[in-house]
């Protein structure tokens, strides 16, 4: 019996030079399931359409509640919102895990004293100045001031040695500032007092983010928009309350709160927060906000190749605040404006993507675009019809004059004058 084992192990004989097979390392199922949980839970479309139109309904919401609705309490109302972000993010920090990521953040009271707390005082100033502005100036002037905050961020951070000065980048931001000063001296509607509250509000907001951009080059404090505010919100709600308790709720009343309404107070904050959110998944195109380190590279990648859909869709969102200022609000825009923000936004575009990558996309495009009209011709010249009625709408619509309602009114007046006086003479004859 021995004998035959012996000679039964013997019929295959190990060789030692044969080639090992390779064996996986990784569980088949295991790697499917990965694979999937990288897939974005929706196509990145969505969350981009998402964030244009929470954002463009924020700014939108804000105007109407303080220059419409006659609610003429700015501070209180960005009060309102910090707390109600401070409950919202309090709650999701304990009953679900998208603020996980707040546990690899070393927060002490100390670093929250001299880290947390001087970023919230600027970023409390920019909100209250941003919420003062829609007390006077249209929400399309805002908009095309908005765009100069490239150039106030790149300013700040040389003013605060985040970064050396470079005067290239210096000449690259020069169109925005142009293009924003043709829109300005175009203004129909220039208020000083307003736009002197703008440009506060991006001189603090732009220190804000330098100082942000300082705290995040720490590795260990890296924080998403949501984690941000979770810390920033509560001593932002504290310090611009105490700026409402003094300015503006003596002079309020439960009658003005009831005007507005408490439901249309509640929709405007929750409208605000959702827009905290959305940027989360804006920044991450999974969908997931605890990323493992190999999704955090796909994220990186995903990041640098989405530049320009980022920049576009921030440039889209700008134009169509302006078209639905103009249409809601009748908020006049003169053709001065128009090319002045064309320049500002070509500028804007140009800093961001530089000159390289815009050649890159444009060779891209070009030969995508002579691939489109090869396949679908009748499209392609629909389309291009389009994009040139829409052009001509907006160049005459700019062409129009605008006359203000006083103009109209003392028109009107010496009108009915002059038909009266020319029934007395009649009536006198």
């Amino acid at each position: 019996m021995a004998e035959e084992k012996a000679r039964t192990s013997g019929e295959s004989p190990r060789q030692e030079n044969a080639p090992l097979q390779n064996l996986p390392t990784v569980n088949p199922a295991t790697e499917k399931k990965q694979e999937v949980a990288t897939k974005p839970v929706f196509h990145p479309a969505v969350y981009i359409v998402t964030w244009i139109t929470l954002s463009s309904s924020v700014i939108l919401f804000n105007k109407w509640i303080l220059d419409t609705a006659k609610f003429h309490y700015p501070i209180f109302l960005t009060t309102w919102h910090l707390l109600f972000a401070t409950i919202c993010t309090q709650v999701m920090a304990r009953f679900t895990t998208m603020l996980d990521s707040r546990h690899s953040v070393p927060m002490t009271g100390r670093v929250y004293l001299r880290a947390i707390v001087p970023i919230g005082v600027f970023f409390s100033l920019s909100l209250i100045c941003g919420n003062l502005t829609y007390l006077y100036l249209s929400v399309s002037f805002i908009q095309m001031l908005k765009a100069t905050t490239p150039v106030a961020v790149l300013l700040s951070t040389w003013a605060l040695g985040v970064a050396p000065p470079n005067l290239k980048t210096l000449g690259n931001v020069s169109f925005i500032v142009v293009g924003v000063v043709i829109a300005s001296l175009g203004e129909i509607k220039f208020v000083l007092i307003g736009f002197i509250y703008q440009v506060g509000g991006i001189t603090f907001e732009a220190i804000r983010l330098t100082m942000v951009q300082r705290l995040l080059s720490s590795a260990e404090f890296k924080m998403d928009p949501l984690v941000s505010l979770y810390y920033f919100a509560p001593a932002c709600a504290v310090m611009n309350g105490v700026v409402a308790l003094i300015a503006e709720v003596p002079h309020m009343s439960m009658a003005e709160i009831y005007k507005v309404g408490v439901f249309t107070l509640f929709a405007n904050a929750c409208v605000a927060f959702l827009l905290n959110v959305s940027v989360v998944f804006l920044v991450n195109p999974l969908g997931v906000p605890n990323l493992t380190k190999h999704h955090r590279t796909n994220h990186a990648q995903i990041g640098k190749t989405s530049s320009l859909v980022l920049t576009l869709s921030g440039v889209l969102k700008d134009i169509l605040l302006v078209v639905a200022s103009m249409v809601i609000f009748r908020d006049p825009v003169s053709l001065t404006q128009m090319v002045g923000y064309s320049i500002a936004l070509s500028g804007l575009v140009y800093y961001k993507l530089g000159a390289e990558k815009l050649k890159e996309y444009y060779f891209q495009g070009s030969r995508n675009w002579s691939e489109y009209r090869a396949t679908h011709p009748a499209l392609a010249r629909l389309i291009i019809f389009a994009v040139i009625l829409t052009v001509l709408f907006v160049i005459l619509g700019g062409l129009v004059p605008y006359v203000p309602r006083n103009y109209t009114t003392t028109a009107q007046e010496y009108i009915n004058r002059g038909i009266g006086k020319a029934q007395g003479v009649t009536g006198g004859t």
